[in-house]
């Protein structure tokens, strides 16, 4: 669907009059996976995949909600905001609007309709896409666009966090709003001091591959919380020895002086992920500054390995599909990237490999697995965005 044929839906459904057009990205990780809600540092950037929203000013206070995505229409009062199951798709955009009217923002009736082009469930944030783009479209129309966008990041991440109930990082909801065109983005997640690194130009005719498993993924029903106890956990017994307020302030030999105090081994694994995940993304970004696209390639490697048996995160399609991937000649390095458990993964591909990539890891991936996977190139583009 283009933005002519969405504007063309938004008529059919609420009518004739002014629309003003939205743009939110998704997302993809490099590498530092599951170290954003333990303060670490981790290295996403914003797709030129993402979700559109059309969007007209109301009269009253109710906000009509419709998808090209899901046949679910959800109608709601601003003043009757509540968590409701049969609102499925929804709930993610109340939550926003929830949080937004509790800060004291200016929010009226609206009617959208929104189309997106992440695959469902795929562990490329269209969530938090959608969340960014109810939020700028709300600070654009009744704010004069004067909210701070690190404001908005964090209302998207406390939306998810307490009005959806799952308890992710800040690291989606920043990459999606402060994306850069042909940028990655190293970002310090507890303090939130950021750098931009050129991508391209360091990629040495090298392309980034997503690699989408087909195995349907949400956070919420899935062990995603679990990890998240086991390392405040493991915070709590490493305070009684160490001076710190997340898993990521520890180095590695710190983290080798304090492991004999860690009786659970499920516990231990959990934190040494932690602990080297935040080096090898430190390691990564100046491995990309210096253009050492094989230095990048094996800590990808090193990353997912790391997701597998210490996190274990990963599952039986993301290890086939990075195994196979990694088979490959031309490929540099593959990784699980996003939460886990289904989703997708990624793969550094030699630009004149990539054809035969595609060709050899689908066929190898259908027959180990039963079904196909879905391979997206697409460039790292803005954050989220009105379209004029």
């Amino acid at each position: 669907m283009d933005l002519c044929s969405l504007i063309d839906r938004f008529h059919e459904i609420y009518g004739f009059g002014e629309i003003r057009k939205f743009f939110s990205p998704s997302r993809v990780n490099l590498i530092g996976e599951h170290i954003d809600y333990n303060g670490g540092h981790v290295l996403p950037c914003a797709l030129e995949i993402g979700t559109y929203g059309l969007v007209r000013k109301r009269d009253d206070n109710n906000i009509r909600l419709a998808s090209e995505n899901f046949e679910l229409k959800v109608e709601v009062n601003i003043e009757d905001l509540k968590y409701k199951s049969q609102d499925g798709w929804g709930n993610y955009p109340k939550g926003v609007i929830y949080f937004m009217k509790q800060k004291g923002y200016r929010i009226s009736g609206m009617d959208i309709l929104v189309w997106g082009n992440i695959p469902n469930g795929a562990g490329l944030s269209s969530s938090a896409s959608l969340e960014l783009l109810i939020a700028e479209i709300i600070n654009s129309l009744f704010n004069d666009g004067r909210i701070p966008k690190i404001d908005l990041i964090k209302l998207c991440q406390e939306a998810e966090n307490e009005f959806i109930g799952v308890r992710c990082g800040i690291m989606d909801q920043f990459a999606i709003s402060m994306g850069k065109k042909d940028k990655v983005i190293l970002l310090d997640c507890s303090s939130l001091q950021f750098e931009y690194i050129d991508i391209n130009i360091n990629m040495n005719d090298c392309i980034l591959v997503i690699m989408n498993t087909n195995k349907r993924r949400k956070l919420n029903e899935s062990r995603y919380n679990e990890r998240r106890d086991e390392c405040k956990k493991a915070l709590n017994i490493i305070k009684n020895y160490k001076d710190i307020d997340n898993l990521c302030q520890i180095s590695i030999e710190e983290y080798e002086e304090v492991e004999k105090h860690i009786f659970e081994d499920c516990i231990k694994k959990r934190v040494r992920h932690v602990v080297y995940e935040n080096q090898r993304v430190l390691n990564a970004a100046e491995a990309l500054k210096n253009g050492d696209i094989n230095r990048v390639g094996k800590l990808l490697v090193e990353s997912h390995n790391s997701l597998k048996d210490l996190y274990e995160v990963t599952g039986n399609e993301l290890d086939t599909i990075v195994e196979v991937s990694l088979e490959q000649s031309g490929c540099i390095g593959a990784r699980m990237t996003g939460g886990g458990f289904g989703g997708c993964a990624i793969a550094i591909v030699k630009n004149d490999s990539v054809d035969n990539f595609i060709n050899k890891v689908g066929t190898l991936y259908k027959r180990k697995i039963g079904y196909s996977p879905e391979f997206y190139i697409t460039g790292i583009g803005h954050g989220t965005r009105e379209l004029f």
